[in-house]
């Protein structure tokens, strides 16, 4: 169980370092959303480049934060009734939702994304817009953003097992999902 909890901390590092990622993408589409607002209604010039930049950089946001937001445990769910329940049945409706529901899904998307991926990169697609972005950098956050949160995923199912076997509880106080 060792090693598997060693793992899930490395999958927790790497989604750190993504949502930093994340986080900087956040801030160059807002900046770069208002730069193209002003230019726009000040000089009367507008790019489509600049247009779509601001979509990549919020794909980016998403699909590498994605992953950040499921390990801390800030994801959408009901809290009204989970909350009122045991640390311990919270624990296995967590394993429940990840292994029945999480896994599935994104195992799909990633095998979806993945030839759209390839096929926009050896294609060299671009933007059917005047002045567009070439189209698979964008597209690669998919396969990205997936691979990620199948990895955090992981990770996540491994916590809760080791927090079932009171493994992860004691060495590394595990208690994010129990709050």
């Amino acid at each position: 169980m060792k090693s598997l909890l060693a793992f899930a901390g490395l999958v927790d590092r790497i989604s750190d370092a993504f949502a930093v990622l994340a986080k900087w993408s956040v801030l160059l589409c807002a900046f770069i959303s208002a730069g193209n607002a002003v230019v726009r209604y000040v000089f009367g010039y507008s790019s489509n480049g600049w247009l779509e930049i601001q979509w990549y950089l919020f794909a980016g946001c998403v699909m590498m934060g994605g992953a950040q937001v499921l390990r801390v445990n800030e994801h959408v769910r009901v809290d009204v009734i989970y909350g009122t329940l045991s640390s311990r049945t919270r624990v296995y409706i967590d394993l429940f939702g990840l292994v029945c529901f999480l896994m599935p899904a994104m195992v799909t998307f990633l095998y979806l994304s993945w030839p759209l991926f390839v096929s926009m990169l050896v294609s060299g697609e671009m933007s059917s817009n005047a002045g567009g972005l070439i189209r698979w950098p964008a597209m690669m956050l998919l396969p990205l953003g997936f691979s990620l949160m199948i990895l955090q995923g992981i990770a996540e199912i491994i916590k809760r097992v080791g927090w079932l076997n009171h493994t992860y509880q004691m060495e590394f106080h595990y208690e994010r999902p129990l709050q």
